[in-house]
């Protein structure tokens, strides 16, 4: 009888290393939709920012903000605090940007201005983020009102105001503490497919890259002492209302397929940048390019961008901007 018990206590002390074996390898190993680690040397429980790479004492919930970027819109505010930065075309070959906040929240956001339809496709990502846009066409607002987010309509949210000191309708704000109260049951941040890293092999030397719309232009120029790619903007340098040049550790071109929304925009349809699926792209990290494609195999998946080795891009950490663009024609 005493042989069985120590047999017994010896069988359970067993299964409880192996129950602490398993519980350390889920630990170190996560889960589904376990953020990426970011590089860090040896051990550590510091926490690291899906969407930037960065430190973080926790991760935030997700708040995507449409912002204006014709020229009497510019300079945005609180656009240097946001982790990603997305570039879509919009009609009249104009662009538009999409800001993305979860590690950091300005005051103050804007100016915000109205919604399109391939933002759904984008916003899916990110399971479901709260959206702060001033409207959108009557036909493709009750889509955005059913789409899985936290909806902030500046038609029926609070926070936003309208600066008086520009002109409508490029002058709606929105205050980012009085939009996440409303925000409750947003998703937080989480695996997107970014991996920050250091410098992969295969990249060539750049000091700037540009690409373009009908009637708009981005140049991003490559600044040591900033660490980062100065943004230009239609020729101009890319100014923040808070002060600096805006900028990004990576800048992604994504070239995609352009097609045209369902929906009329001012009597057209406009167009609609297509960011599941898969193609080419140019990610510009450290004064080099390096020439990637990239996959996003349905809306509610993240994209992954891979070096012709076949080995995953890695970025800088730091902000992320993604430019959304028609590819190149062939020369000749």
């Amino acid at each position: 009888m005493r042989w069985s018990v120590r047999k017994v206590m010896i069988a359970t002390s067993a299964a409880a290393a192996a129950i602490g074996l398993a519980v350390s390898l889920v630990v170190v190993l996560g889960g589904p939709g376990t953020p990426p680690a970011a590089p860090a040397p040896g051990r550590s429980s510091q926490l690291y920012s899906p969407f930037t790479g960065e430190p973080v004492k926790a991760l935030g919930p997700v708040l995507a903000v449409k912002i204006d970027n014709i020229k009497q819109a510019r300079p945005p505010t609180g656009l240097r605090s946001a982790d990603i930065v997305y570039a879509l075309p919009v009609e009249g070959g104009l662009s538009r940007l999409m800001a993305v906040f979860s590690s950091r929240f300005p005051p103050v956001i804007g100016p915000v201005r109205s919604a399109r339809e391939d933002d759904l496709e984008l916003l899916a990502q990110f399971g479901r983020p709260a959206f702060a846009y001033s409207g959108a066409t009557p036909h493709l607002l009750p889509f955005i009102h059913r789409a899985p987010i936290v909806d902030l309509y500046a038609g029926t949210a609070s926070g936003y105001f309208r600066d008086p000191r520009r002109v409508a309708p490029h002058n709606l704000y929105a205050r980012s503490a009085t939009l996440l109260a409303q925000a409750r049951g947003a998703s937080k941040a989480g695996d997107i497919g970014f991996r920050f890293r250091p410098l992969p092999a295969g990249g060539r030397a750049a000091s700037s890259f540009s690409v373009s719309y009908p009637a708009a232009s981005f140049t991003f120029r490559w600044s040591a002492p900033a660490g980062r790619w100065l943004v230009w903007m239609d020729g101009a340098p890319a100014l923040a209302a808070e002060g600096g040049q805006l900028g990004g550790a990576t800048v992604i071109i994504q070239y995609t397929v352009i097609k045209t929304s369902r929906f009329l925009e001012y009597g057209s349809r406009p167009p609609y940048a297509v960011s599941v699926g898969s193609g080419s792209a140019v990610v510009l990290r450290n004064g080099q390019a390096f020439d990637v494609r990239w996959s996003r195999p349905s809306a509610d998946a993240g994209t992954t961008f891979t070096l012709p080795s076949g080995q995953r891009m890695t970025f800088a950490p730091g902000q992320v901007w993604v430019i959304l663009a028609a590819a190149p024609k062939p020369a000749g």
